[in-house]
């Protein structure tokens, strides 16, 4: 079956994303329903003209019970979601046999989103990456832009892949901040944002510094591909970092024309990375 004609459930965290996807199946008129994530989706993020339904977190089972009446074939996870509240996490009958059969074995981001789509595919719909439904959101390779990083900044970003690399793999996160060969943060808990702003705190005099930003290597593309946007770029300029390094083919951009020209605004490089490329030197 064409896959455009698959009516389509969206999972919606907080971000731009959401929307833009939901815009996206308005324009090529593909049937969908929309999971607003409560104290994660933005409040203005549906109306009364989007299908949709508000949950907790912990209302999982009665978002998936909400599918299968609507008849749901593929589904879409996308945007942030901030760690629970006890209150969020009160969980409906389904989530907590869910929470049960879990238990230890989903330690970590990964360990745990990765169950919750084996939980999804078990009522017979399939998750998918919103890059197979908009394909269009994938940083492409090379310098984005017309600023391109200076001979400082490939070492601190060969430097930063390396730590985002190994931060990665033990599923910490995927973001780190290096100038002149100090890493002056990693991400964790509190996302790439709230990381930028704390750096700018550390900053030393010189070269302003770089992010770099990775999909984890035992990542599914499927589910959390590393994201940018404007704010991304804003944040970057007022820590007074130089630019950004990020996995190509891996990392989604949030409209990509206008994060461009912002970036060429504001004096800031972008470049697309294979990691592979300089994890040996």
């Amino acid at each position: 079956m064409d896959t455009k004609k698959k009516k389509l459930g969206i999972i919606a965290g907080g971000g731009t994303l959401p929307r833009r996807l939901i815009d996206y199946c308005i324009e090529t008129k593909r049937d969908f329903f929309v999971l607003a994530i409560e104290g994660n989706a933005e409040k203005n993020l549906v109306d009364d003209t989007v299908p949709h339904l508000w949950i907790r977190l912990g209302q999982a089972g009665t978002g998936f019970k909400r599918f299968a009446e609507e008849k749901i074939e593929e589904v879409v996870m996308i945007g942030t979601i901030h760690r629970p509240s006890f209150k969020d996490l009160v969980p409906d009958l389904r989530t907590t046999a869910f929470f049960a059969k879990v238990s230890a074995k989903a330690l970590g981001d990964d360990g745990l989103l990765r169950a919750v789509i084996k939980e999804i595919e078990s009522d017979k719909m399939r998750v998918v990456g919103i890059q197979e439904v908009m394909s269009d959101l994938l940083v492409k390779p090379g310098i984005l832009g017309k600023h391109k990083p200076s001979k400082e900044n490939m070492t601190d970003i060969i430097r930063g892949i390396k730590v985002a690399y190994e931060l990665g793999r033990l599923d910490v996160g995927q973001s780190v901040i290096v100038q002149e060969g100090i890493v002056l943060g990693v991400e964790g808990i509190e996302g790439t944002d709230k990381l930028i702003k704390r750096c700018g705190e550390y900053k030393r005099k010189g070269s302003g510094g770089v992010l770099v930003k990775l999909r984890k290597p035992q990542q599914d593309m499927r589910i959390d591909l590393p994201t940018i946007g404007p704010r991304t770029l804003e944040n970057a300029k007022a820590s007074g970092l130089d630019g950004l390094a990020v996995h190509t083919g891996n990392t989604l951009i949030v409209d990509e024309e206008e994060v461009i020209k912002l970036a060429d605004k504001l004096g800031l490089f972008i470049m697309g990375i294979e990691p592979g490329d300089y994890l040996e030197q």
